[in-house]
């Protein structure tokens, strides 16, 4: 039952928004009481909380599983892109907005274990890139892996970047170009190029 109420959960905040979504809800979506809730989480923000660890573990799992391939490294950060997405659901709702806003500190917990395991990835994904020749010699690792956090933590500010402006889907997909084509080398701009080419075809 704790399984289901968090996949459940997990739907409706990424549908929704977490502060949209009242226990309320959540018990009349499963078809149960919100006595039963309240046995497997004892408040709402418990329920918040473990949900957003959760969907954080998946998302760190799936982004392992995609870097132990070790493909060419801009493919790589466009398969991640695509990965990420595809949970995520287009964020319609802005669930990371109200989170922010509503649940800060659970916000601020998961920046800080997400900037640790993009960091790791980022970092190795510029080596290699570098070592394989398809982007410059000359960058600064730690910089450029820190701004490239930044810039795809702050696209998702929608009063920065509103969504009937701005969908989500197309806003990562010029955000990650924009990234590669300051980082890579010629060698780099072919591949970068057709992977481009592809997507739009």
């Amino acid at each position: 039952m704790k399984d289901l109420i968090l996949k459940k959960a997990t739907d409706m905040f990424l549908n929704l928004g977490f502060k949209s979504v009242t226990m309320d809800d959540l018990a009349n979506e499963i078809a149960i009481s919100k006595k039963t809730i309240y046995s497997h989480f004892k408040n709402k923000s418990e329920l918040v909380q473990e949900v957003t660890m959760d969907m954080f573990c998946n998302i760190s799992e799936g982004i392992d599983s995609i870097c132990a391939l070790e493909k060419n490294p801009i493919e790589e950060l466009y398969d991640i892109k695509k990965f990420v997405l595809l949970h995520l659901k287009d964020e319609k709702s802005s669930p990371q907005y109200q989170l922010q806003k509503y649940y800060p500190k659970i916000h601020n917990t998961i920046r800080q274990k997400h900037f640790e395991v993009m960091q790791d990835c980022v970092v190795i994904n510029i080596k290699r890139g570098i070592d394989l020749g398809i982007y410059r010699e000359n960058l600064n690792i730690e910089f450029v892996s820190r701004i490239y956090f930044s810039g795809i933590t702050n696209i998702k500010d929608q009063q920065l970047f509103p969504l009937e402006i701005f969908p989500i889907r197309t806003l990562m997909d010029e955000y990650l170009e924009y990234h590669l084509r300051g980082i890579v080398t010629p060698k780099g701009r072919k591949i970068l190029n057709t992977i481009i080419n592809s997507n739009h075809n």
